[in-house]
Parts: C-alpha cells; sequence; structure tokens
C-alpha cells in the first residue's frame, strides 16, 4: 500500500511520505524534561496536553499507524546560493526579516486540506476507515513521527532534517485506524557540525536537540503576546516574523528543494520589504496583505511591536542622516495612537540611537 500512497502523495504536491507505529513512549522522558523546564514559554497548552502528544492513541482512540508527510515550501523561482541572499539581507537594517516559509500562502491551510486528500484517495481504495489530519495543529510530537517514517533526523536545531532536501519543508500526518507496514527511521547525519547552535542570535538553542522556546525570536516574534523581552531587543535585528538563521547555517540546506506548488510562490509584499514600509500599513492594510498568509495570525499590534523593535535596533546599528530622520519621523508620528505595548517599543526604539553596545556583546553575555 506504500508504494500507491506515494503516488498519490506526489500528485498532490507532497515530497516524501512514510508509516509510523504510535508507540513514542521513548520520547516522553526528553518531553517532560522540556516542559519542567519551562522552555515552552507562554505557551500554556503544550504543557496542558502533556504527554498525550507523545501518545498517538490518546489523542485520536483507535490510532494503530500515522501517515507522516513532507511538503517543502521554497518557492520555484529560489535561486542559488539563497543562504547567502537571506544573510545579506539580515545585514541591512532597514530591510524587513521574514521567514521564508511564512512569505506565500499558509501552510496550514495548504496541507490540511491536501492531508484529506490523499486520505480519501486512501479511502477509495481500501473502503471507510478512522482517521484525523494534523498539520502543526494539535499536540503531535512531528518530529518524532517523522524521524520514525523515514522522513528525517531530529537536526541539532531541533527541526527534521532530510540528506535531500534539508530542512525547508513542512510536516504533516494522517493519524489512521489502520495496521500499515512500517517505514525504515531515519538515521542522524549532524555528525560534529554545530553551526546551528554558534549561529543562533539569541542563543536559543542551549544545548544540541534542546531549543529555549523562550530565548527564540520565531516564539517572540509569533508566539509571545506581551512586551518583548528587553534583553534580547538588541539581538533581533531587523527579524520581524520568524527567524531562520540556524537553516541558514545549516549545510544540509545545499540540497533545499523547491516546490511545485504556486500556493508557497513570494507574494509582493514580501518580494524584498523594508520595516518603514511595513511599519506604514494601517491595520486594514495589514488585514488586507496577509490575508491567507499565516502572519496575519499575530495581529497588527504584535506586528507593530515587532516592527517598532526592528527600527530601533536600525537606530542602534548607525544609519545615514536622512534615513535616521525617516526612521524617526515613522516611529514619533505612530506613538500618540499606539495602544500602551506598541508604544512603549517605540519609545525603546527611539533612545537606541547612538548606543554602542553591540548585539554581539549582549550575545556574550
Amino acid at each position: 500500500m506504500l508504494e500507491p500512497l506515494r503516488g498519490w502523495a506526489r500528485e498532490l504536491g507532497f515530497s516524501q511520505i512514510g508509516i509510523s507505529g504510535v508507540d513514542l513512549s521513548a520520547a516522553e522522558p526528553g518531553l517532560r524534561a522540556w516542559l519542567e523546564a519551562g522552555f515552552h514559554g507562554s505557551m500554556h497548552y503544550m504543557a496542558t496536553h502533556g504527554m498525550k502528544r507523545a501518545r498517538p492513541a490518546e489523542l485520536v482512540p483507535g490510532t494503530v499507524s500515522v501517515i507522516a508527510a513532507r511538503m517543502d515550501y521554497l518557492p520555484r523561482g529560489t535561486p542559488d546560493g539563497w543562504q547567502r541572499i537571506e544573510f545579506e539581507r539580515l545585514g541591512q537594517p532597514l530591510q524587513a526579516g521574514v521567514s521564508m516559509y511564512a512569505r506565500g500562502r499558509d501552510y496550514h491551510k495548504v496541507l490540511r486540506a491536501r492531508l484529506q486528500k490523499l486520505a480519501d484517495r486512501l479511502a477509495a481504495a481500501v473502503g471507510p476507515f478512522g482517521h484525523r489530519v494534523f498539520t502543526d495543529s494539535a499536540p503531535v510530537l512531528e518530529v518524532e513521527l517523522a524521524t520514525r517514517a523515514g522522513l528525517g533526523w531530529r537536526g541539532r536545531h531541533t527541526l527534521t532534517l532530510s540528506r535531500d532536501a534539508g530542512s525547508t519543508f513542512f510536516l504533516g500526518e494522517i493519524y489512521v485506524d489502520l495496521a500499515l507496514p512500517h517505514s525504515e527511521p531515519a538515521q542522524a547525519h549532524c555528525g560534529g557540525c554545530s553551526a546551528c547552535l554558534d549561529i543562533c542570535p539569541t542563543r536559543a538553542i542551549v544545548a544540541p536537540y534542546r531549543l529555549d522556546a523562550r530565548r527564540c525570536i520565531s516564539y517572540l516574534t509569533i508566539e509571545h503576546d506581551g512586551p518583548l523581552p528587553l534583553e534580547l531587543r538588541p539581538l533581533m535585528g531587523n527579524r520581524i516574523y520568524g527567524c531562520d538563521d540556524c537553516q541558514l547555517a545549516c549545510p544540509w540546506n545545499k540540497f533545499a528543494q523547491r516546490s511545485p506548488l504556486p500556493d508557497f510562490e513570494l507574494r509582493p509584499h514580501f518580494e524584498a520589504p523594508t520595516l518603514l514600509r511595513l511599519w506604514g500599513w494601517s491595520e486594514a492594510e495589514f488585514l488586507s496583505r496577509t490575508e491567507g498568509s499565516p502572519i496575519r495570525r499575530i495581529g497588527h499590534e504584535r506586528w507593530q511591536r515587532n516592527l517598532a523593535v526592528a527600527l530601533g535596533n536600525a537606530l542602534r546599528a548607525g544609519l545615514s542622516d536622512a534615513d535616521e530622520a525617516a526612521v524617526r519621523q515613522a516611529l514619533t508620528a505612530r506613538r500618540e495612537a499606539a495602544g500602551e505595548l506598541v508604544r512603549e517599543h517605540i519609545d525603546w526604539a527611539l533612545a537606541q540611537a547612538g548606543t554602542e553596545i553591540t548585539a554581539n556583546a549582549l550575545a556574550r553575555g
């Protein structure tokens, strides 16, 4: 049955699928230790679900197998040398750093619909069966399942890595009550490489395979809904939604694959976005221009909070007189109408001009 499934999956835009069992008990000690350390931050739902994340048959009673799927997301037109290009963008203070996966359509919508179609194709072949599809939307140990299904291994940055595709892909799962033959688990190939740990701006990867989300820029710009920690703001640079640094530094991403789907094509607003242009969006413009995008769910207030910090970091980096004046004017013009959260970040940003301490010095502690 795996070969027909693979064919149907390819027709639906998936790059690879595999089958995992449901006994993930070996992963429970690590999950428990991660939660007990508080590394999940304000994502309280993770603690609420507890060990259910490692117990598929508790989440969906009757589950005996999991179909794990991989879908690449780099746009078709992504040039060779894209990692270098992205690093160069991060080195330009007034450019806006938006994670590559978020520049197209919301992956939740894309994968969920296509996983359901894959389940429908399977049902047409074998008859009705119990199932449920997931895409980063429930207590699921996606990386563990992907590893057991042979899609890749857990990299030192905690993301799934594939020898054929690096890490620039999404994962999705179909929990089924069918006893399907399991795939051969993937073996790790990170060796002694520490590129991802060394590059992390905030040192969020506290040890190989161990991420403190409270320090992760992706968590801070997307999941965290309050004031951004003062000590981490200078380290965020111009990253306003997510962070790709650990992927940009990973040698395996020289094998990253382009997606055949139009869904992940680069939206014009995020082709070469500048902080000042995005800062100028009204709430209505933000909602309109991020419709169908994963960015929309953080809301306009958090969007402005993130941008204010990035603009402060631009002032910290040192700009031409004209650019500094433009940033100051843009921040000041929004201050009066801003809510308490955004206003506090605007005030912090305006205070950054002439600050001599560097982000690298802060990172070293």
